[in-house]
């Protein structure tokens, strides 16, 4: 892993290290490498360091198809995302097609999987699990990417050290790389998080942003394609600091309010607030053991602390749940989830640490190499009607003073197999 990292140089006679009169943001962009590829390769532990393309369209009879994503070393043979799957095939052989063909050297193919949502989703939930537990504002972008604002968590002087940690998290405790870029704007954040694949830290402090961006190809540039890219140059702007000093008349007249906002993207300027994209589905707390553990009572001790930390999440969220559910992890990605869902919202921590340990009796005989306590079908509405005194055990009302009708019996609580939706 490499580390890119951009000072400036002193200003106005400010001390290094000196407070700012105005408190620059820090934004974190987090994109994981090569995602789909990774997550085939915790399951498959083997393919480690060997060609992977993962798409549709190279089993037997089909005839139309695309590469969803490839590994870094299948990108050495000229295999890229959305590229036909026939021209990926003749440039990277198959594995399987190398064990029957005499002329095909096995040693010049690669292994094709399917693409496979559902785990890539779970494996993401446990990433974005982390980045919800190192910051209090997160933007999921997109299935492997997410921007942080974690200017209330670290400060300028340590903010190498801060994403160093949400990448040692997510590779030590999923088992996936990510590169990560950090700039006081969004922008920026995400130049630098490209800047150094795979498996990078770029750190672009304040008042180095244009500097920064300057000698990069004007198509480094978030929002510009390779349409857009050519006309680009066509006019003689080659990279971004070219686009920064073009006049901005033409460029508006040519792009319209885009144009002023590429132009100022090009200088470093971007006042864009990370915003979370809604309220969350779920909240969750996970750990992974060192190796697979068998021991019965570490591991409930393990999902005891879970369940307390989430049911503390969820009261400082000012969150209700109706399904409490716990995820187990065997080796070497085998993961089991379980739920049970309750009769109506609640902020009951006893209860979730009880039913998760409930859940968990089903794998006291698995070894488990990672656990999670997930709290899910939340509400954000006004608590007056189910705050943890706003239920009696059997999930009926609290008598309040006001007046009342007697609500429907309600149904005991049932166990559910969760659905790797539930996990997201």
């Amino acid at each position: 892993m490499a580390l890119q990292r951009l000072v400036p140089a002193m200003e106005g006679g400010r001390l290094p290290g000196a407070p700012e009169p105005d408190r620059d943001r820090i934004v974190l962009h987090v994109d994981m490498d090569c995602f789909y590829a990774a997550c085939e390769r915790l399951r498959e532990p083997e393919l480690e360091g060997e060609p992977v393309v993962v798409g549709m369209g190279y089993e037997a009879g089909e005839t139309v198809g695309a590469v969803a994503t490839a590994s870094y070393e299948a990108r050495a043979y000229g295999v890229e995302s959305a590229q036909a799957i026939s021209t990926a095939v003749e440039r990277l052989p198959r594995k399987a097609t190398a064990t029957e063909d005499p002329a095909v050297d096995p040693a010049e193919a690669g292994h094709y999987r399917p693409v496979d949502m559902d785990f890539y989703r779970e494996v993401a939930a446990d990433v974005k699990t982390i980045l919800h537990d190192c910051a209090d504002v997160v933007r999921e972008v997109s299935i492997d990417e997410a921007y942080l604002d974690v200017t209330d968590r670290t400060a300028w002087g340590v903010a190498e050290g801060f994403a160093r940690h949400v990448k040692d998290r997510i590779d030590r405790e999923v088992g996936v790389t990510a590169s990560v870029g950090v700039a006081p704007t969004m922008s920026a954040a995400k130049i630098a998080s490209d800047h150094d694949k795979p498996d990078g830290l770029v750190v672009i402090e304040p008042g180095t942003v244009r500097s920064f961006l300057a000698p990069l190809p004007v198509d480094d540039l978030h929002g510009i394609g390779p349409v857009t890219a050519g006309a680009l140059r066509d006019r003689g702007i080659e990279t971004i600091g070219d686009l920064a000093a073009a006049d901005e008349d033409w460029l508006v007249d040519a792009y319209g309010d885009r144009g002023r906002e590429l132009l100022a993207r090009a200088r470093g300027e971007d006042d864009r607030e990370v915003t979370p994209t809604g309220d969350p589905k779920s909240l969750s707390r996970e750990s992974a053991f060192g190796d697979a553990v068998e021991d019965r009572e570490r591991k409930r001790e393990k999902v005891a602390a879970l369940a307390r930390a989430v049911a503390d999440r969820a009261r400082r969220k000012e969150a209700l749940y109706r399904t409490v559910g716990i995820k187990a992890v065997a080796p070497p990605y085998d993961v089991q989830t379980r739920a049970r869902s309750l009769s109506g919202p609640v902020d009951d921590p006893d209860l979730v640490e009880e039913i998760a340990l409930d859940l968990l009796t089903e794998f006291d005989e698995t070894p488990l190499r990672k656990v999670g306590v997930r709290v899910s079908n939340l509400s954000f509405a006004e608590h007056d009607q189910a705050k943890l005194d706003g239920y009696d055990g059997d999930g009926t009302s609290v008598d309040s003073g006001a007046p009342t009708v007697d609500p429907p019996a309600p149904s005991p609580p049932s166990f559910v197999q969760a659905t790797l939706a539930d996990f997201l």
